[in-house]
């Protein structure tokens, strides 16, 4: 008896040691992850791989394109356009294969966080359009060629709050890391659960504002830069 009782005493000291470890590894990871997907933008970007509007100017992609794993839009006539299976593949991809695996929310899972890209639909107050379940874009909305040269964001949120992760991240063409808490009764969690394109921003419905730095964004939430 007085066995069982030490073990218990141990594990009752260890397992949330362990769960918070868990914890923290998935915020880093999910920091690193933002930080990459950030570097992958700049690269297509620059690179011109998508220029659904044929204007020379390079577009921001979603996750499946970045990695690869869909064939990115192209120009059909100027105008946006899916593009075929097996010869508008990205390659090399600037991410790796596994962010090709995206679901029916727009949603890619990894490390016990979501993550989603939003890329910008027409207007001088664009709104965010996710990518279709399975990956990229087939069919419209498609985002908007000229703003999709130079907005785009990410956010990262635990897939189980309080468990896989607390805080809540963002990320956009800037590259800037932003946090919020994510804390109390709202706090993002689950695919189903994600932040809306524009929490992190000072203007509703509007992918051109600035974003909250030090403030609440559109979500309530106080964003602060990432250390």
């Amino acid at each position: 008896m007085i066995v069982v009782a030490i073990i218990a005493i141990i594990a009752s000291i260890a397992i949330p040691k362990l769960m918070s470890a868990r914890l923290s590894a998935n915020e880093s990871a999910a920091v690193a992850t933002l930080r990459s997907v950030s570097s992958a933008q700049a690269q297509i970007q620059s690179s011109s791989a998508i220029d659904t509007d044929a204007d020379g100017g390079g577009e921001y992609g979603y996750f499946a394109e970045l990695a690869g794993q869909v064939p990115l839009r192209v120009s059909s006539s100027g105008a946006p356009s899916a593009g075929a299976a097996g010869t508008d593949e990205l390659s090399p991809s600037v991410l790796s294969s596994a962010f090709g695996s995206v679901d029916a929310n727009g949603v890619v899972v990894r490390s016990g966080y979501c993550f989603q890209i939003f890329l910008p639909s027409t207007g001088s107050a664009p709104t965010g359009v996710t990518e279709d379940s399975g990956g990229g874009k087939t069919s419209s909305p498609f985002p908007d060629p000229d703003n999709c040269e130079i907005l785009w964001c990410a956010y990262a949120w635990p897939l189980d709050s309080g468990n896989t992760g607390n805080r809540c991240f963002f990320v956009n063409q800037e590259g800037d890391l932003m946090q919020t808490s994510n804390r109390g009764a709202s706090a993002y969690s689950s695919v189903t659960s994600g932040p809306s394109y524009d929490a992190a921003y000072t203007a509703s419905n509007d992918m051109a504002s600035p974003v909250a730095v030090g403030a609440a964004g559109n979500d309530s939430n106080t964003w602060v830069a990432v250390q």
